[in-house]
């Protein structure tokens, strides 16, 4: 134990200390496995918040990586190269939109999104005076345009003024949409699944009728689907489930299986008549080396049809997370859908979260009182029965 403790007060000492991390140095992973300095083991249901959808030590990602590695790393958005354009490819073929944009995080996704919706409005009218609509206890990351559309007043107030013309609906409550449209009004954007905020899927009816509002209003629709796209609930993006469309969407986490990137889409209408030459620009985004692991990813999801087995070791989840809500009285509610699920308890949750640690379970909070299960799309009935087993233990 001497050299992990060695590891973390050295931690303590030179990195800032914006996170209140749990008391492991992990070393390296195996399939849904991670081990830690001292050679622990530990099943794996957090995945880096939902980064990590195809696994550890997945060989053939691996070698997509390495080789890029020694061909090109970067050449900047100055000239092309073909894994970008590969990776595009990719990701207009699983979501249906027309043109992407990359990025190296979510919280760069939603930047450039918002920025989209702003000089989609502009060149309508020429004024600087339009409103978003963003939902309640959304998250979007912490930057400062993300941070002023994430629904959550803690992490906002002490960086005030945040950007302006933001208001607050709440999720699946239309008519708080509706109070809120006027002709000032550039786009509604939410998690078509909420994640930070407690796991609340966007439903149907909310989901249509948004849509309906936009396309009487010319108002652009945004869904973020950083951590409940790339297969997560078993379509390759949430919406996708609803028949409905975005007008602007936004993808990061396991989009790129590891490799730190992101990216927002549009419909060609909306690229056609929003951001332009000198607009918008990033210097890492892009790159060949995310470009290769984004298409990997592509590749890998497609051979091994990841979606419909999600479908199906999601459903099981949900089985057996329902018989443990049911067994405890602690527990008021479960929800979710495919492998973004969670149980909301009626205290919080730190502790069973140190417990399951010890027991060798990774698993992950949302909010104080709701644990949430976010595992490699990757994982057998197996894994879900020995993760039941352990959180049991820890109940």
């Amino acid at each position: 134990m001497g050299m992990m403790q060695d590891y973390i007060e050295e931690a303590e000492r030179d990195l800032l200390h914006t996170y209140n991390r749990y008391q492991i140095v992990f070393d390296h992973g195996d399939g849904v496995r991670l081990y830690d300095i001292n050679g622990k083991d530990y099943l794996d249901f957090v995945s880096g918040i939902g980064v990590f959808a195809l696994g550890y030590g997945n060989k053939e990602y691996n070698e997509a990586v390495k080789s890029q590695v020694d061909k090109l790393l970067h050449t900047s958005n100055y000239y092309y190269n073909v894994p970008a354009i590969e990776a595009a490819k990719a990701i207009k073929k699983a979501s249906g939109m027309d043109r992407v944009f990359f990025t190296n995080s979510g919280a760069e996704a939603v930047e450039g999104a918002l920025k989209t919706a702003r000089k989609y409005a502009y060149l309508k009218d020429g004024k600087t005076d339009h409103e978003i609509i963003a939902m309640e206890h959304s998250f979007h990351g912490r930057t400062f345009g993300a941070l002023s559309v994430t629904g959550t007043p803690k992490y906002r107030e002490a960086f005030q003024p945040m950007i302006g013309n933001i208001k607050f609906a709440e999720l699946n409550d239309i008519e708080s949409v509706k109070a809120l449209v006027n002709e000032k009004t550039c786009a509604i954007l939410f998690e078509t699944v909420q994640g930070e905020g407690g796991i609340h899927p966007a439903d149907e009816a909310f989901i249509k009728e948004v849509r309906k509002i936009c396309n009487e209003n010319d108002i652009l629709m945004m869904l973020d689907e950083i951590q409940c796209g790339m297969g997560r609930i078993g379509e390759y993006y949430a919406w996708q489930r609803y028949g409905v469309k975005p007008d602007v969407m936004t993808s990061a986490k396991a989009l790129g299986c590891g490799v730190p990137v992101g990216a927002f889409m549009m419909t060609e209408k909306v690229g056609q008549n929003s951001l332009v030459a000198g607009d918008h620009g990033t210097t890492y985004g892009g790159n060949p080396l995310g470009g290769a692991a984004i298409v990997e990813v592509f590749r890998q999801f497609e051979e091994r049809k990841i979606t419909d087995h999600v479908k199906e070791v999601g459903q099981y989840l949900y089985e057996k997370l329902d018989e443990v809500a049911k067994a405890h009285d602690d527990i008021k509610d479960h929800r979710g859908v495919g492998l973004l699920q969670g149980l909301e308890f009626d205290h919080p949750v730190a502790d069973i979260i140190n417990k399951a640690l010890d027991k060798g379970l990774v698993l992950i909070n949302a909010g104080t009182n709701i644990i949430r299960f976010i595992p490699p799309l990757v994982i057998e009935k197996s894994d879900v029965d020995e993760m039941i087993d352990k959180l049991n233990s820890c109940l």
